[in-house]
């Protein structure tokens, strides 16, 4: 089964973050997705990645810039910047996310890379 990988959508995940448009960012991803970020547990299954979102994000009232897409056989590369607020206080720092896509075009597998310990 071939994947669909869409690039469009995950520059429209950026977007629908930075808009708080929670509903929308869930619509993207499939029910087994699976998130790992820096200094935290990975995420696994719907459940978890919504309430992650809507109850348990640590980065709020930000911006992410993208900087670079880098779209392989079923993956999409991101590099860029987010500005905001986590734990209160003012942070910038870089990121670099990879999403995998399965056959039904939803991102099945998201990593989260940054220049901070945990996010």
């Amino acid at each position: 089964m071939q994947t669909i990988v869409n690039p469009d959508a995950v520059r429209s995940y950026y977007d629908y973050i930075d808009a708080e448009a929670y509903e929308d960012v869930f619509a993207l991803f499939a029910e087994d997705i699976v998130y790992e970020r820096p200094g935290q547990p990975p995420l696994s299954g719907m459940p978890e990645f919504r309430e992650f979102y809507l109850k348990n994000r640590p980065l709020e009232d930000g911006k992410h810039e993208i900087e670079q897409v880098v779209v392989g056989d079923d993956t999409v590369a991101v590099r860029g910047r987010f500005s905001g607020v986590q734990d209160g206080k003012r942070v910038s720092f870089g990121f670099s996310d990879f999403h995998r896509f399965d056959a039904d075009g939803k991102i099945t597998e998201r990593t989260t890379y940054t220049d901070r310990d945990t996010v």
